[in-house]
């Protein structure tokens, strides 16, 4: 099992609920691909570097999870259609 990272940029501009239920969505796709959470980390509110879709702002979490090597993509493909998600990003992380 190797180590990753998914980076997740919520909207700013939806409810509290709504952001929460993108990443519990998020969280599932990787336990739905045999990956197992490690750590959750929310940053909150932070200044993007440049406006994305006309926003300023987004809320930054970081998810670390163990998984085999096709999870990541498998990830990626659904986290890349989802509502709200400003920039994702997943990384394998040197032991």
């Amino acid at each position: 099992m190797n180590k990753y990272e998914l980076a997740l940029v919520v909207s700013a501009k939806v409810e509290d609920e709504v952001r929460e239920a993108v990443v519990e969505k998020a969280k599932n796709y990787i336990t739905r691909y045999n990956g197992t959470i490690t750590e959750v980390e929310e940053w909150g509110k932070k200044k993007l570097a440049y406006e994305i879709q006309k926003m300023h702002e987004g809320f930054y979490y970081f998810i670390q999870f163990e998984a085999d090597a096709a999870c990541p993509a498998e990830v990626e493909r659904h986290v890349r259609i989802m509502d709200n998600v400003l920039r994702y990003l997943v990384v394998r992380k040197d032991a």
